[in-house]
């Protein structure tokens, strides 16, 4: 896959790239990430990206003419625009999963008030990563990149551990532990130590729900649960041993078992 960045402050993204799963990605040829000064594609000497809008009001505005120009030199048959716009659908794993099979995508990051509306026919998609306000698309933008490039055949080590992720199966994940097996008084779950990998794979697919119940209850409504999720999730909820009857009242938006 190839990603071009579209940015007013391409050096934000030198560190980042250059580090962690991005940087060995790049390193196997896995992905070809190019990053591109927008004030490149200006046509004045002032190299001015941006005006004041018309109607009046606070800020500036990206223009239309150089927004255009930038993304149309790197557009190609297999692109897919992508702006970083606090007005974008909200980034979820599935999206990302579904960009991760993209060829070619360009990603443009807004700054000041906007862009220019006419520039918007330019633009395959929207995408938000919340319901809330940053300085511009830079941040963003890394995150989108970040969610993509480590879903591409090679990049992780270990192809087995997208499978057990947080949201991959609209689920929380299991908590994890390592060594020391005693720590602060707490020892690691005798389960784990057993050697009984059916038994381990239980109870993590039981904790998972757990997990999930007490911290995004909301998910369980968008989960497809099989016939041994809904055993264990019957367990959970009436198994007081395990969870204190105050938590499962706290959860005032958990689903009811007719819902699963």
């Amino acid at each position: 896959m190839k990603i071009d960045v579209l940015t007013l402050f391409p050096q934000v993204f030198s560190s980042t790239f250059e580090e962690s799963i991005i940087k060995r990605a790049r390193e196997k040829s896995l992905t070809e990430i190019r990053i591109s000064n927008i004030r490149d594609f200006t046509t004045d000497k002032h190299k001015q990206v941006d005006d004041y809008p018309y109607g009046g009001g606070p800020g500036m505005v990206m223009k239309a003419d150089v927004v255009g120009a930038a993304i149309k030199h790197h557009r190609t048959v297999d692109s897919w625009v992508i702006y970083m716009s606090p007005q974008g659908k909200v980034l979820g794993q599935k999206r990302v999963e579904e960009l991760a099979n993209k060829k070619h995508l360009i990603i443009l990051c807004g700054h000041y008030e906007g862009i220019d509306e006419r520039a918007a026919d330019e633009f395959d998609e929207e995408i938000s990563i919340g319901d809330y306000i940053l300085t511009g698309g830079e941040i963003p933008a890394m995150v989108l990149v970040d969610a993509v490039v480590r879903l591409m055949p090679g990049v992780l080590g270990d192809e087995k551990s997208l499978e057990e992720e947080s949201f991959s199966a609209s689920l929380l994940e299991y908590p994890h532990y390592t060594r020391p097996a005693l720590y602060a008084d707490s020892e690691v779950p005798p389960v784990l130590l057993s050697g009984h990998h059916e038994n381990i794979r239980k109870w993590r697919k039981k904790q998972s729900l757990l997990r999930t119940l007490l911290k995004r209850p909301d998910l369980l409504l968008k989960h497809n649960f099989n016939d041994e999720e809904k055993q264990l999730l019957c367990e959970i909820l009436f198994d007081r041993e395990n969870i204190a009857s105050e938590e499962i009242q706290g959860i005032h938006s958990a689903p009811s078992l007719s819902d699963v």
